[in-house]
């Protein structure tokens, strides 16, 4: 057989071998919970991620759904160590709304959990914005069940803060990824080691442990599902120690819905007086919305380096929608903040694109 010929045979056989495998997956996770019989009535349908390497399966069999997650870092895991298991118990143990497990295997990097339904918050106030406060007092309510968990131990989650290396490093995420969404020449030596300085300085203002409660860590509309009109938080694996407006900010000065400022005032005293009621600040309203601002222009910086990453590095281009409405964000906490205004009026002279 001719060398051209054959490799054209040996490809096609390999492009056949994993379009097969791919027809595969991911059922071949699912024989560790359910028989053989069972298997054959299933199908499963991919939910479309996040900006994560985690892939979601809906999992259909005649009267019931799961949820199938494949995480090959759950691998490298004892199943007592993998943070997502290890959160959800806890959340789970303190009454904060999570999708129960059904099973778990270690071995192949398989979850099989509760389906709460596809309905994000982000959803649900687009269909019905009337209950947009109903919902968000909901959510707050969580946010403050959460911040409410006492460390028992030194163990996950709270063995993990946002300290100066965590902030510094998202800070440094940014600087790596924008020159992706603008020409490189922009990011001159000089304006990267001022940036990185202001952020250092940024960074100061935000370690004050002494305020430190635990923070699911990426607390927005889309990793808050809605079932039977109420709140069921996902995607909480890297929950940390940090200040209470970290989830707060994550929440209000969301990249994916853009609330008006009277009801973000209005969300931000319901925090702060949960947080007074049960005793989870000593701050001021004044030092909460000092805070909320740094924390926010903080969040904001690290929402746009993951932004800039997916569309421009990972080719994942649906994330570029959601980079204006993260810039719009940066001009209130500058005019509102002079410790953010050198840093600040950098990165939107520096990111502004030529109108056409």
């Amino acid at each position: 057989m001719p060398c051209c010929i054959r490799c054209f045979f040996l490809g096609y056989l390999y492009s056949r071998t994993l379009c097969a495998m791919f027809m595969l997956f991911p059922q071949q996770y699912l024989h560790f919970f359910f028989s053989g019989p069972e298997l054959k009535k299933i199908r499963t349908e991919p939910i479309a991620g996040d900006a994560s390497s985690r892939k979601y399966f809906r999992v259909f069999s005649p009267d019931n759904t799961w949820v199938l997650c494949i995480d090959r870092d759950f691998t490298a895991y004892s199943t007592d160590q993998y943070p997502f298991l290890v959160i959800q118990h806890l959340f789970s143990a303190c009454s904060v709304p999570v999708p129960a497990i059904i099973g778990s295997d270690k071995n192949h990097g398989a979850i099989l959990m509760e389906d709460c339904g596809n309905t994000m918050l982000q959803d649900a106030l687009s269909k019905a914005p009337a209950n947009a406060a109903d919902l968000y007092r909901k959510a707050i309510d969580i946010m403050v069940a959460i911040q409410s968990i006492k460390a028992k131990s030194r163990k996950l989650p709270f063995n993990r803060s946002f300290d100066e290396t965590k902030l510094m490093f998202e800070f440094a995420f940014f600087l790596d990824h924008a020159p992706r969404y603008v020409s490189s020449n922009r990011f001159s030596e000089k304006i990267t080691g001022t940036l990185y300085e202001e952020f250092r300085a940024i960074t100061q203002l935000l370690l004050r442990p002494e305020h430190f409660v635990l923070n699911h860590r990426d607390y927005h509309s889309r990793n808050i599902l809605i079932a039977n009109g109420n709140p069921v938080i996902i995607d909480f694996q890297d929950a940390r120690m940090g200040l209470p407006q970290y989830d707060a900010a994550s929440l209000l000065r969301d990249s994916y819905v853009t609330l008006e400022w009277n009801f973000v005032s209005e969300m931000q005293h319901y925090h702060y007086h949960q947080l007074r009621e049960k005793k989870l600040t000593t701050m001021s309203y004044d030092e909460y919305l000092y805070l909320f601002d740094i924390v926010a222009f903080q969040r904001n910086i690290k929402a746009l380096g993951t932004y800039f990453n997916q569309a421009y590095n990972l080719g994942k281009k649906e994330f570029e929608q959601y980079i204006s409405p993260t810039l719009a964000y940066l001009p209130g906490y500058i005019n509102r903040r002079a410790e953010l205004a050198k840093s600040g009026e950098i990165v939107l002279n520096i990111l502004a694109k030529p109108k056409p």
